[in-house]
């Protein structure tokens, strides 16, 4: 991460904080997501696969770390690095997850060169520390909008040394993530016991986190690494502390509150393609977000692509949407049209066709048919409608040419830092074997259409799903199976 800065700004104040820097370790605790083993591919993890066998990832030994992995650190070292905190990212409730040192050179104005401060401080701090220090006021309104308050506390009366032991200014500051929550004040932080390691991300979610919880309390100013819970011993403060929490979740629109990870990662979002379930293309286009291309995971779907083939054959990327470590490819092989699917980089799942298309025109569709529900199960807090199987038939001008059936198909996402791309293939590809980006397509594409048809419950399914849930104890239902067949789940019903 580039840490803030504020080096050689304008005039008039240039002068103020000219070669100033703030900068702060990280944005969080130790990432945790490789797992208690570790993996060779990050994507891998966020699919489900949160304990990659060693034996499978000594495959990738020779290349790991280099662009040929998305490798993940395993836990046990994240711990370490978090050290003498405890947990990880992603544990709002810890230090662990949410303590980083911060650095401020000012030399100019800070004379107390190598001091350590040791009040409570929190990013939304720098803001108005740099405003402060600036003589800059918070804007009310921005070409006409009304802004909201700048949230934090300047820190700027720590910059004198005789201000070394000053008391925080900044008293109260709420931590929530996924469920987890904490309450700093005054010295006193309230939060609640881990009850979700980060590589536990699949499953049904804590159906109440602000209540369903074991809170303790701790006393920051005697117990620097929250390592003593003394909520038993001041039950009165640890009631005064919920109900400050609540009231700070309230004030900074907290509530309601969702201990959901996985289903997050698969919820539709507002975006430019959401309720629709055709796209039409007609020329060549790359780098689409993830965030922003046609959804296809737990769902049916066609690919239908006109082309004409010159003299002389062709080949190249039609459309396709991530990389290396997980996504699919539509593209002509030495002439032979070819669906792929790369499962996370441990298996791919080709369909191709028997021979080299003719000079001329042709049309090519790929359609697949998707057993499961769909992510409409999530609303009953089962995941059993995601990574199902699902048949692909692979046609050439009408004629089915190749099918065969995915048994487990991939429950959460692509690779996110790689594009839906049309016409060629940008970053890296998703066979390595069968080309190399660009691989730009020699046929003339006509158009391109891809029609999603997305899962919809029956009442039945409804019937069946509300029973499933009211039938667990803890309100968890239905899981999904990763790709390499090992179920996805972690049901978040309480505290560990």
């Amino acid at each position: 991460m580039t840490p803030p800065k504020v080096l050689g700004a304008p005039k008039p104040w240039s002068s103020v904080m000219i070669s100033s820097t703030v900068y702060i370790n990280g944005d969080n605790g130790t990432s945790a997501e490789g797992g208690p083993l570790g993996t060779p591919n990050e994507v891998a993890f966020f699919n489900g696969i949160n304990k990659m066998p060693v034996d499978v990832q000594m495959k990738w030994y020779d290349v790991w770390g280099t662009e040929q992995t998305y490798n993940h650190m395993s836990a046990g070292w994240s711990w370490a690095f978090d050290t003498p905190f405890t947990w990880f990212k992603q544990n709002a409730s810890r230090l662990g997850g949410v303590r980083q040192s911060m650095a401020v050179s000012w030399p100019a104005r800070i004379k107390d060169k190598g001091g350590l401060r040791e009040q409570f401080m929190h990013v939304i701090d720098v803001v108005p520390t740099i405003l402060d220090a600036t003589g800059i006021p918070a804007p009310d309104t921005v070409d006409g909008i009304k802004q909201a308050p700048i949230e934090g506390t300047s820190f700027a009366y720590t910059f004198d040394k005789e201000n070394a032991k000053e008391p925080t200014r900044h008293k109260t500051q709420y931590f929530e993530m996924m469920g987890q929550w904490a309450l700093y004040n005054d010295g006193w932080l309230l939060s609640t016991k881990v009850n979700r390691a980060p590589w536990e991300a699949y499953g049904p979610a804590n159906p109440d986190p602000l209540n369903n919880q074991v809170l303790e309390l701790y006393d920051l100013t005697k117990d620097f690494s929250q390592s003593q819970n003394i909520a038993d011993q001041h039950p009165d403060k640890v009631k005064e502390m919920k109900d400050l929490f609540i009231a700070e979740a309230k004030k900074y629109q907290v509530f309601p509150m969702d201990a959901s990870v996985a289903a997050r990662i698969v919820a539709p979002r507002p975006n430019i393609t959401a309720g629709r379930t055709e796209f039409t293309y007609i020329h060549p286009m790359t780098g689409l977000p993830q965030g922003d291309s046609p959804a296809i995971l737990n769902s049916s779907y066609s690919f239908t692509a006109d082309i004409d083939v010159p003299e002389g054959g062709a080949e190249g990327m039609i459309v396709t949407s991530g990389g290396r470590f997980a996504g699919y490819g539509f593209y002509l092989l030495k002439g032979k049209p070819v669906f792929l699917w790369n499962l996370v980089d441990l298996k791919r799942v080709k369909w191709e066709g028997p021979g080299a298309l003719t000079p001329g025109q042709h049309t090519l569709e790929f359609d697949f048919k998707y057993d499961g529900l769909g992510t409409g199960t999530l609303a009953y807090n089962d995941m059993s409608g995601l990574g199902r199987s699902g048949t692909g038939s692979l046609k050439v001008d009408g004629k089915v040419v190749a099918t065969q059936t995915m048994e487990r198909t991939l429950p959460m996402i692509l690779q996110w830092d790689e594009s839906f791309d049309v016409g060629s293939d940008t970053l890296t590809g998703v066979n390595d074997a069968d080309y190399q980006p660009p691989f730009t397509l020699t046929a003339k594409l006509n158009k391109l259409t891809l029609k999603v048809d997305r899962p919809k419950l029956t009442e039945e399914d409804i019937k069946k799903l509300k029973a499933a849930q009211g039938a667990a104890s803890d309100g968890a239902a239905g899981q999904a199976v990763a790709v390499d067949g090992n179920p996805v789940h972690h049901v978040q019903a309480g505290p560990q």
